[in-house]
């Protein structure tokens, strides 16, 4: 499985990307993806809550999944329970946009890992980019 914890992979992904899809962001400001999406924002990425609410977060509005979101995405970052992360990333492979699916810390699948890396694009697993950022970018 390449570039599941490849740094440079990550590091790429982290200057590069623009658009990051964070799904499982919802209106709750308690939860982990909020105050991600809001590290991610503050850096100059465009971030699109996605959540069964599809609630406005951090002045972005939300839709219910990922091919609802009707322009170009390049990150599918996956805040959702690791059963539920293999249909999230058969979402994103879905799209031919989206070349980064991003695991968050804890969320682990490597079935689904291995069919985004089949596919050429990127996987990152079981780590966080507001942790990733500053270890890698300073």
């Amino acid at each position: 499985m390449s570039a599941v914890s490849d740094e440079a992979a990550i590091r790429r992904v982290l200057t590069e990307s623009r658009v990051w899809a964070v799904v499982g962001l919802g209106d709750n400001p308690q939860r982990p993806a909020y105050s991600v999406a809001r590290f991610l924002k503050e850096r100059g990425k465009r971030i699109v809550p996605v959540h069964p609410s599809a609630a406005t977060v951090h002045g972005e509005p939300g839709y219910a999944s990922l091919d609802e979101i009707p322009f170009e995405v390049d990150v599918a970052d996956v805040f959702r329970r690791s059963e539920d992360a293999g249909g999230i990333a058969d979402e994103a492979l879905a799209r031919p946009d989206i070349a980064t699916v991003w695991f968050q810390l804890g969320v682990v699948d490597a079935d689904a890992a291995e069919r985004v890396s089949a596919a050429g694009r990127t996987m990152v697993m079981d780590r966080c980019p507001a942790i990733e950022w500053p270890r890698l970018l300073g």
